[in-house]
């Protein structure tokens, strides 16, 4: 077998589902927590990480699998952190049919109208470091706060493997 990204690109979305999971048995108020900043609260960090897996694909393949407003909506509520988990489902589905497509530059301007050219597996691994980095500030958030953090043990590849039996 060929080593790939589709195991990683996997893990993602299972530690996304399972992050996203764990916030709906948290308190409405633990979506304000945060750790040093209070412009990235767990509602901003968690909104993000999908938002930025729809951005992801859309640099990859030229269109992005959900609708670009309402990856701007905050949750609030359990009702909203479900929405929130049917998108990210089907953002990080888009991100692993990307690891099937031909390894070539695409190219684009960034932020600062700059034109840049990046591999399609350099954006989907930074799609999977993303991820993880913002998961890690999820539990640093909730638990300065004092609330349950996500146990990031619990999301490693490991776990993973083991849950897929």
């Amino acid at each position: 077998m060929t080593i790939s990204l589709e195991r990683l690109l996997k893990h993602m979305a299972w530690a996304n589902q399972k992050t996203i999971e764990h916030l709906m048995t948290l308190p409405p108020e633990a979506l304000q927590a945060f750790a040093t900043n209070p412009e990235w609260k767990v509602a901003e960090i968690i909104r993000h990480i999908v938002a930025s897996g729809n951005f992801y694909v859309y640099r990859i393949t030229g269109s992005a699998p959900t609708d670009r407003n309402e990856n701007e909506i905050l949750p609030v509520t359990a009702e909203d952190l479900a929405s929130l988990s049917k998108r990210a489902l089907l953002v990080d589905q888009s991100l692993l049919e990307c690891e099937k497509l031909e390894d070539i530059q695409v190219e684009f301007l960034n932020h600062e109208k700059k034109v840049v050219k990046r591999w399609r597996s350099t954006i989907l691994s930074q799609s999977v470091h993303h991820a993880t980095e913002h998961r890690a500030q999820i539990a640093s958030a909730l638990e300065a706060k004092g609330f349950t953090p996500v146990d990031l043990d619990e999301l490693d590849l490991w776990s993973f493997e083991s849950d897929q039996g």
